[in-house]
């Protein structure tokens, strides 16, 4: 079983307001997207976990709408790392038997299923680190083993999870996949009004 892990505790700065609750062109608040694309591509069995700060009451309040499960993360404002590492050690106490995560970013909207699900895939196969390749570009989502779980856990600062990655660079498993999604992040209302023609996907 592989366990989702979707980070939703970032600042939002350059936003201007929690972008993870600004609707994306179809109306659906973007996190609670990539929340439901999560689902989809991990199946109905898997679990999912969100990483939100304290006082993302509201994303809390929708996300747990959708059947996931919150971990708050204090310590979320020094970096992903921190955020990265909270969610790690919450699935791994929830979720023991878990064989892995699939850590997914919510501002991240426009993956498709099949890539969450190939991803994963390649994790229940024995990937230490499995990624997406939209061409030679790395992309989002990351399935990791739990055999990793004690260097996720001791992540910091704001690089997440990049130095465990490098460090498994001759273990990764490379997902090739014709997903700009996986490339895609939002950023500032721009990004979001650039993407409003990219195709809705399934």
């Amino acid at each position: 079983m592989i366990a989702g892990l979707l980070l939703a505790a970032g600042g939002s700065e350059r936003f201007g307001s929690d972008k993870l609750l600004a609707p994306l062109p179809e109306g659906t608040p973007m996190a609670v997207k990539c929340a439901r694309l999560l689902r989809r591509g991990l199946g109905p069995e898997s679990p999912l976990l969100a990483v939100v700060r304290p006082d993302q009451a509201e994303l809390a309040g929708l996300l747990e709408g959708e059947g996931v499960s919150i971990a708050f993360s204090s310590r979320a404002r020094g970096g992903m790392g921190f955020s990265f590492a909270d969610g790690v050690s919450e699935a791994r106490r929830r979720w023991p038997q878990a064989a892995g995560w699939l850590v997914a970013l919510a501002d991240m909207p426009f993956v498709r299923v099949d890539t969450v699900a190939a991803v994963a895939r390649a994790v229940e196969e024995g990937a230490a680190v499995a990624a997406p390749f939209e061409g030679d570009m790395r992309g989002h989502p990351v399935g990791f083993s739990a055999a990793l779980g004690d260097e996720l856990v001791a992540l910091e600062g704001d690089e997440g999870a990049r130095h465990v990655i490098a460090a498994h660079a001759h273990q990764l498993v490379r997902v090739p996949v014709r997903d700009l999604g996986v490339l895609m992040d939002i950023d500032t209302p721009d990004d979001l009004e650039h993407t409003a023609p990219f195709p809705e996907l399934p």
